[in-house]
């Protein structure tokens, strides 16, 4: 069976990657991905907020001195909290592409250009072979119109993409009024790849001392079929690569993706909960189904179970959810 994929212009040997996490802290996590065989990896994040802190002293546009914003500020963590600060971000990318040779992504988390630029140009002359945009954020201003948003993200995209000649994958939130219109958006702007989704974390409650609580938990199956859903409706309608990520627990679940269009799957919390040689499991999984249906390349069964054939994705999706409600109690 042939397992291998493109993506970002990487030729993989199949598309099982690690996607941004704690793996990506330490050489050794590194390491033994690679060994484990991993074909790729992200880095964690390098976060907006360590920019502005660093280059202007200011938070969100808020200097934590003043008495104002002391409040909001403090939320946020203090510089030592961080793993690395920019310039050891960007000579952890160097280390790590010495020690490795799978493709390495480096990746950026915020909501704004900010420093944006000057940093990706940092981390693409460290040696990354291509950069992730992590856009996560939650439009709290009750006055700011969904076109705004759309309009805002895309534009992060383009400043960055267009002053790199490395690859720029964008991983999103599905939180948009008309999700495929955005991701069209991005496409436009230079987005080599689009990675579906960011997880969306929310904050818990602790009632006993009237705060917000952290909380998370690693991803499960449960959390796919968003995804299969906009892999679905995108494949074969936008240029960019379509990367899944979270929701990839078992390799049903990666098979599931690439029928949907997947071009690569992103795996974490499969990694933390199982360990880094669960890509075998997940890679073996792959090639004895497609062995099982006929498929001898992963071109083959790519998009398989997408709408790109549809002749009105609409009311194809109008029929599934009315299925799905009729379905209850039969």
């Amino acid at each position: 069976m042939e397992t291998a994929t493109s993506y970002l212009g990487f030729h993989l040997p199949h598309p099982f990657m690690a996607g941004a996490s704690p793996f990506g802290y330490h050489l050794d996590t590194v390491r033994r991905l690679e060994d484990a065989g991993c074909a790729a990896v992200v880095l964690h994040s390098l976060f907006e907020e360590q920019l502005t802190a660093r280059s202007g002293g200011r938070i969100r546009h808020m200097a934590p001195p003043d008495a104002a914003f002391a409040a909001t500020a403090v939320t946020f963590p203090n510089r030592e909290d961080y793993v690395f600060g920019p310039e050891e971000y960007a000579d952890h990318v160097r280390r790590v592409k010495e020690a490795v040779r799978i493709p390495v992504i480096g990746s950026l988390n915020g909501t704004s250009p900010a420093s944006w630029v000057t940093f990706a140009r940092l981390i693409e002359q460290a040696g990354a072979d291509a950069i992730e945009l992590n856009l996560y954020g939650i439009a709290t201003d009750l006055l700011t119109p969904a076109a705004a948003v759309e309009t805002q993200y895309a534009g992060i995209v383009r400043e960055v993409a267009r002053f790199l000649h490395i690859p720029v994958a964008v991983k999103v939130l599905p939180f948009y009024t008309s999700f495929g219109h955005a991701a069209r958006q991005f496409e436009a702007a230079g987005a080599e790849a689009l990675v579906l989704f960011n997880r969306f974390y929310e904050v818990d409650i602790d009632i006993t001392h009237l705060t917000a609580a952290p909380h998370v938990e690693l991803s499960s199956s449960s959390e796919l079929l968003l995804r299969l859903h906009w892999l679905a409706v995108l494949y074969g309608r936008v240029r960019p690569g379509l990367a899944v990520t979270g929701g990839i627990d078992t390799p049903e679940d990666g098979i599931k993706a690439v029928l949907a269009g997947a071009d690569v799957v992103q795996m974490v919390s499969a990694l933390l909960r199982y360990g880094s040689k669960y890509i075998q499991v997940m890679r073996s999984g792959l090639e004895d189904w497609m062995e099982g249906h006929g498929f001898a390349t992963i071109d083959d069964m790519r998009g398989q179970a997408s709408l790109e054939r549809a002749l009105d994705p609409a009311a194809v999706e109008r029929a599934g959810y009315i299925r799905t409600l009729q379905s209850w109690g039969h």
